[in-house]
Formats: structure tokens, C-alpha cells, sequence
């Protein structure tokens, strides 16, 4: 063996030693063990544990030092199990639940909340009854608050009687807990499907957060779109007996649309799952959006553009849909290169 290759071994012992240390100890810090003080206390007991096991100088004494402490932190991890009986933050307090008659879907308990500020609102819930054969379209919400790499993605199913329902895959996160991007990675939020009226869940966006909102047509089959709605009733009702864990990379809010679409493994491996902020242009690609326009073009066109000191109104859906830009024609793009 050359003296690279002996160095480029070391090299990368010490870095997968380093990740052991780093993970076990960000796992248990953003835990939700209690009392907090014995989740601190661990967070740093246990990593330094570990640091001392590397230096064991016997060989088999090391191995099993850092074989039983290894053992032990998966074993833990693995187990940990998600729940819904935390003490939750309010708007995450009340889950949805579905009940299916025949072509009617009943869903109790849609959000509603009547938002003063971007962190204060009045609660509220209601149930109501869906015609899942009666889906007139589906579309895709992406919002941002801070560049362009990164969004909150979800969708917006509309019925020929009027009615809209947004549907948003989200963490559930503790009152004790603020929102962190880093925690979602480990065991900290459970997942949570926020079912809700679209002056709640967008207008929180559009007219107090001021993020920039975007609302895209997807170009789906009727077949499909019941398909999907129907996905994500199911995900919703399973979620209430059967809690999961939100994690960052694998279960978040893209690639939980992706599941409940039945996407190929390829799109949902893509890149642009991971920065969510171009969550749009993945689905440009895949031909769900309308490919009459270039892509930088729809994205300007399907900006929401709300009134200074707008509020979510009765006719909110109307209103968003209403005040998408509409200067450009298919035709006046016919033949670009897209």
C-alpha cells in the first residue's frame, strides 16, 4: 500500500470517526427527550464517549467499546418513536380526519384561522364534505421567504361547486420547540398534513408573511387527480393512529408530493427535490405545467400579486386567481425553445 493510499485511509476513518460524533450528538440534542436538562446532558456524554472509545490503544477493546455505544445510540434511534400526544404548537393542535362515503369525502376539522399578523391568528376549524369526482383542477404552491433555492411547496385542489382545499405536508412542532432546518434531519417534528382553507393556508403567505407566492395550474388527468386526492385522504387518515417522524431529506414537503403522486424514482432523486425553490421548474420538465410558455415566463405570470394591506376575504380563491398576470398570450410564445 503507497503512502497516499495509507494517508487517504486515515484521511477517511477520521472523517467517517467525525460524523459518528457529530450525528449522535445533534440526534440527541434535537431529541425530543425529557426532561431537557437529561437530553443536554446526553448530547454531550454520550459523543464523548465516544471520542474517548477511539482512543482505546488495544485493538479489540476498541472495537467492542465502539461497537456497544454504536449499538446502543441506533437501537435508541431506531425505536424512538413518533407521537401525537406532544403539547402542540396551535395551529398544528387539531389534526384532520377522513371519512369516506361513496364518492363524498368528509374531512373534519379544516383550518381556518383568521390571521391578524404573521404569528398571530384567531383559531379555527370546520368540516365539510368533497365530491371526489367532482376535482376541477389541482394546483401547485410554491412560496418563498428568502431567495431562491428554497420554498414551502404544496397543493391547492378545487371542486366545480366552488370550494378549494389546500393541503400542506409540514412539521408538527411542540410549543417548546421554534423552527429550526437543521433539527428536521433527526427526530424533532412528527410529520403533519395541514388541511385547510386556501384564505388560511395562502393568505398567511400572500398578505402578512409577504412572501413571494406562486400559483401554477398542474396539467393533470381527471383520473389522476382523484388519484391524488384520494392519496393524500389516505396519508391523512393514517397519520392520526399511525404518527411519523418529518425528516429534512427523505419525508419532507416535496417529497411527500412525489410519493402521493407515485412519481418515478428518478424525480424524486432529482436535485431540485432537496432545493425545494425549484420544485416548479421539476415539474415544467416532467410536462405538468403548461409548456406553451418558457418556464421563466409562467413563473412571472403565476406570482400572486396582492393589493397593499390586502386581507384574505370570502373571495380570497377568486382574488388570487383573478390577479395572476395575464399580458402574455400562448401565441406570443408559440415556437420558443423551452
Amino acid at each position: 500500500m503507497t503512502g497516499f493510499s495509507v494517508r487517504a485511509k486515515t484521511i477517511g476513518l477520521y472523517a467517517i470517526r467525525a460524523l459518528m460524533v457529530m450525528f449522535s450528538a445533534a440526534a440527541i440534542y434535537y431529541s425530543t427527550v425529557e426532561p431537557v436538562w437529561l437530553c443536554w446532558t446526553l448530547a454531550v456524554l454520550f459523543p464523548a464517549m465516544l471520542v474517548g472509545a477511539f482512543f482505546i490503544r488495544r485493538q479489540i477493546p476498541r472495537r467492542m467499546t465502539i461497537s456497544v455505544l454504536m449499538l446502543c445510540f441506533w437501537g435508541w434511534y431506531f425505536t424512538d418513536p413518533p407521537q401525537n400526544d406532544r403539547d402542540w404548537s396551535k395551529e398544528y393542535s387539531i389534526p384532520a380526519d377522513v371519512g369516506i362515503n361513496g364518492h363524498i369525502a368528509h374531512i373534519q376539522h379544516v383550518r381556518n384561522f383568521a390571521w391578524q399578523s404573521e404569528n398571530t391568528a384567531t383559531a379555527g376549524w370546520y368540516d365539510a364534505d368533497y365530491d371526489v369526482d367532482a376535482i376541477s383542477s389541482v394546483d401547485l404552491i410554491t412560496s418563498y421567504w428568502a431567495g431562491n433555492s428554497i420554498a414551502h411547496v404544496f397543493l391547492s385542489f378545487a371542486f366545480r361547486d366552488g370550494k378549494h382545499l389546500a393541503i400542506s405536508i409540514e412539521t408538527r412542532r411542540q410549543k417548546r420547540f421554534p423552527y429550526s432546518a437543521i433539527a428536521g434531519f433527526f427526530h424533532h417534528y412528527e410529520l403533519f398534513y395541514v388541511v385547510a382553507d386556501e384564505r388560511d393556508l395562502i393568505g398567511v403567505r400572500t398578505d402578512f408573511r409577504k412572501e413571494r407566492v406562486y400559483l401554477y395550474h398542474l396539467n393533470l388527468a381527471p383520473e389522476t387527480e382523484k388519484r391524488l386526492f384520494l392519496s393524500y385522504l389516505g396519508a391523512i387518515h393514517r397519520l392520526n393512529s399511525h404518527p411519523q417522524w418529518y425528516n429534512t431529506l427523505t419525508d419532507n414537503c416535496t417529497t411527500g408530493i412525489l410519493a402521493r403522486a407515485q412519481a418515478q424514482w428518478r424525480y424524486r432523486l432529482d436535485w431540485r427535490i432537496l432545493l425545494s425553490g425549484y420544485t416548479a421548474s421539476l415539474a415544467y420538465d416532467m410536462g405538468f405545467l403548461d409548456t406553451h410558455y418558457s418556464f421563466p415566463t409562467l413563473m412571472r405570470l403565476s406570482r400572486i400579486h396582492r393589493p397593499d394591506g390586502a386581507v384574505p376575504g370570502p373571495n380570497y380563491s377568486d382574488d388570487i386567481r383573478r390577479n395572476l398576470p395575464d399580458e402574455v398570450t400562448h401565441e406570443s410564445e408559440a415556437g420558443q425553445t423551452h
